[in-house]
């Protein structure tokens, strides 16, 4: 494992860590559709690492109810704020931009709207119905936020039945405060619990390595997600948006993620993408089956 140096600043990023240029003809048509139609994916606002892999297996994520986040989360690049109102022509906007895609799975995602009644997640249910009219052969996950835990919120998730739910832990127990500041670590095994109650067929979770956990809590986390039986984990590394945010503590190597893929099937999770470069979307295509 290669750590910070002592004045607190990561050390040069490893080689594991560098990405490819995306190319290919599906990426390169993607792109074009998202340039001439000025459509909002995550994929290309986040700058994700993996968007030519994903956009060749025609996989895109889409972020609804606006780009400023209630929440002040240490480790997401995303506006802290006031949001702006709500945009009740979205859904029917996300749907015909994966209609122009072409897109076989969409992963949905929403910054935290604790400033709305309902969290956002009205537009949450009328997105994922728009998309089904719109695009009836496309599959679809949904990666929710807590809803601070409110069950009728969750319960129009439940309602709307995308293939796959995801809401991420982000990180261990310890941490939780520091990386997620207004989140409660088992507030969040709680969501993840209620969706496999009430008949969610695929629920998955996330976290990010990095931040200065252990191993050994690494590992609690992994068990306390798989015991509200969730079915899919994606573990990858920790990456600073910025010198505000939250420093990179160490750089996980190669072997230790995949010592974790290896623990996350012996647990039982049904799918384990555990690397340097692995996302919340990452294979999502691949979580459905």
């Amino acid at each position: 494992m290669e750590t910070a140096t002592e004045n607190n600043l990561p050390i040069g990023k490893p080689k594991w860590l560098k990405v490819k240029l995306p190319i290919g003809q599906k990426y390169t048509e993607l792109r074009g559709l998202v340039d001439k139609y000025k459509l909002n994916t995550i994929c290309t606002s986040g700058s994700c690492p993996n968007m030519g892999e994903c956009w060749g297996e025609g996989t895109a994520t889409f972020m609804i109810l606006g780009n400023i986040c209630t929440r002040s989360c240490g480790f997401c690049g995303v506006k802290t704020g006031r949001p702006e109102n709500v945009d009740w022509d979205e859904p029917e906007k996300v749907a015909r931009s994966i209609k122009i895609m072409n897109i076989k799975h969409a992963v949905i995602t929403s910054v935290d709207r604790d400033d709305l009644k309902d969290m956002g997640s009205i537009i949450w249910l009328e997105t994922v119905q728009a998309i089904r009219r719109m695009n009836p052969n496309t599959t679809l996950e949904t990666l929710i936020p807590d809803f601070q835990g409110n069950t009728r919120n969750i319960d129009r998730i439940i309602e709307a039945n995308p293939e796959v739910v995801s809401h991420n832990m982000e990180t261990v127990r310890r941490l939780t405060r520091e990386v997620r500041i207004q989140a409660k670590y088992d507030k969040s095994l709680e969501v993840l619990r209620y969706l496999k109650e009430k008949g969610i067929k695929r629920t998955k979770s996330g976290i990010m390595l990095g931040l200065g956990e252990t191993e050994a809590e690494v590992i609690e986390t992994m068990q306390d997600i798989r015991n509200q039986n969730v079915d899919i984990i994606t573990i990858g590394q920790y990456l600073q948006p910025s010198k505000k945010h939250l420093p990179v503590k160490e750089f996980i190597t190669p072997e230790q993620f995949e010592k974790y893929e290896k623990l996350g099937k012996e647990m039982g999770f049904r799918h384990v993408e555990s690397g340097a470069l692995v996302r919340s979307s990452y294979h999502a295509e691949k979580h459905i089956l």
